[in-house]
């Protein structure tokens, strides 16, 4: 059975979990990113957008970041007191990178596909990929809790 473990050197915040690269890998790493903020304390606010934006980031790195036998990792960094989380996924296949759909023209045009990273873009402050040696890639999005008002 796979254990959470935390890297050496990483954050005392940082959960990073290996799943497999299945329907049901991508489903566990969504219950696991709202189990583990919810653990931690993180706010209502911060978990739902985080559970959407690991849901699209773990979806996107099975259906297009599988490689037979490899798995993908989910890591999220937590810091409570700055109120940022840093969501990563990382998968074996390098050669592929996400970029938004470009903007439709017209209002009656709906792509079939490629809105996911647009309800990333919406929901986290920023996101973006970078290789992983040797061969693969680490999507990563940022969020921010909403200061206290």
């Amino acid at each position: 059975m796979n254990h959470a473990t935390s890297p050496v050197g990483a954050p005392a915040g940082t959960f990073t979990q290996l799943l497999s690269s299945t329907r049901r890998g991508a489903r566990l790493a969504r219950l696991l990113a709202v189990t583990e903020l919810r653990s931690r304390g993180a706010s209502q606010d911060l978990t739902e957008r985080a559970e959407l934006v690991v849901a699209e980031l773990a979806a996107n790195a099975v259906l297009h970041g599988r490689v037979p036998g490899r798995c993908f990792r989910l890591t999220l960094a937590l810091d409570p007191a700055a109120g940022h989380l840093r969501v990563e996924v990382t998968d074996a296949r390098g050669d592929l990178w996400p970029w938004p759909a470009p903007a439709e023209d017209g209002p009656d045009a709906l792509p079939l596909g490629g809105r996911g990273l647009a309800l990333v873009t919406a929901l986290a402050d920023h996101w973006d990929c970078v290789p992983h040696p040797p061969g693969g890639k680490t999507v990563r999005a940022v969020l921010t809790a909403p200061a206290d008002g």
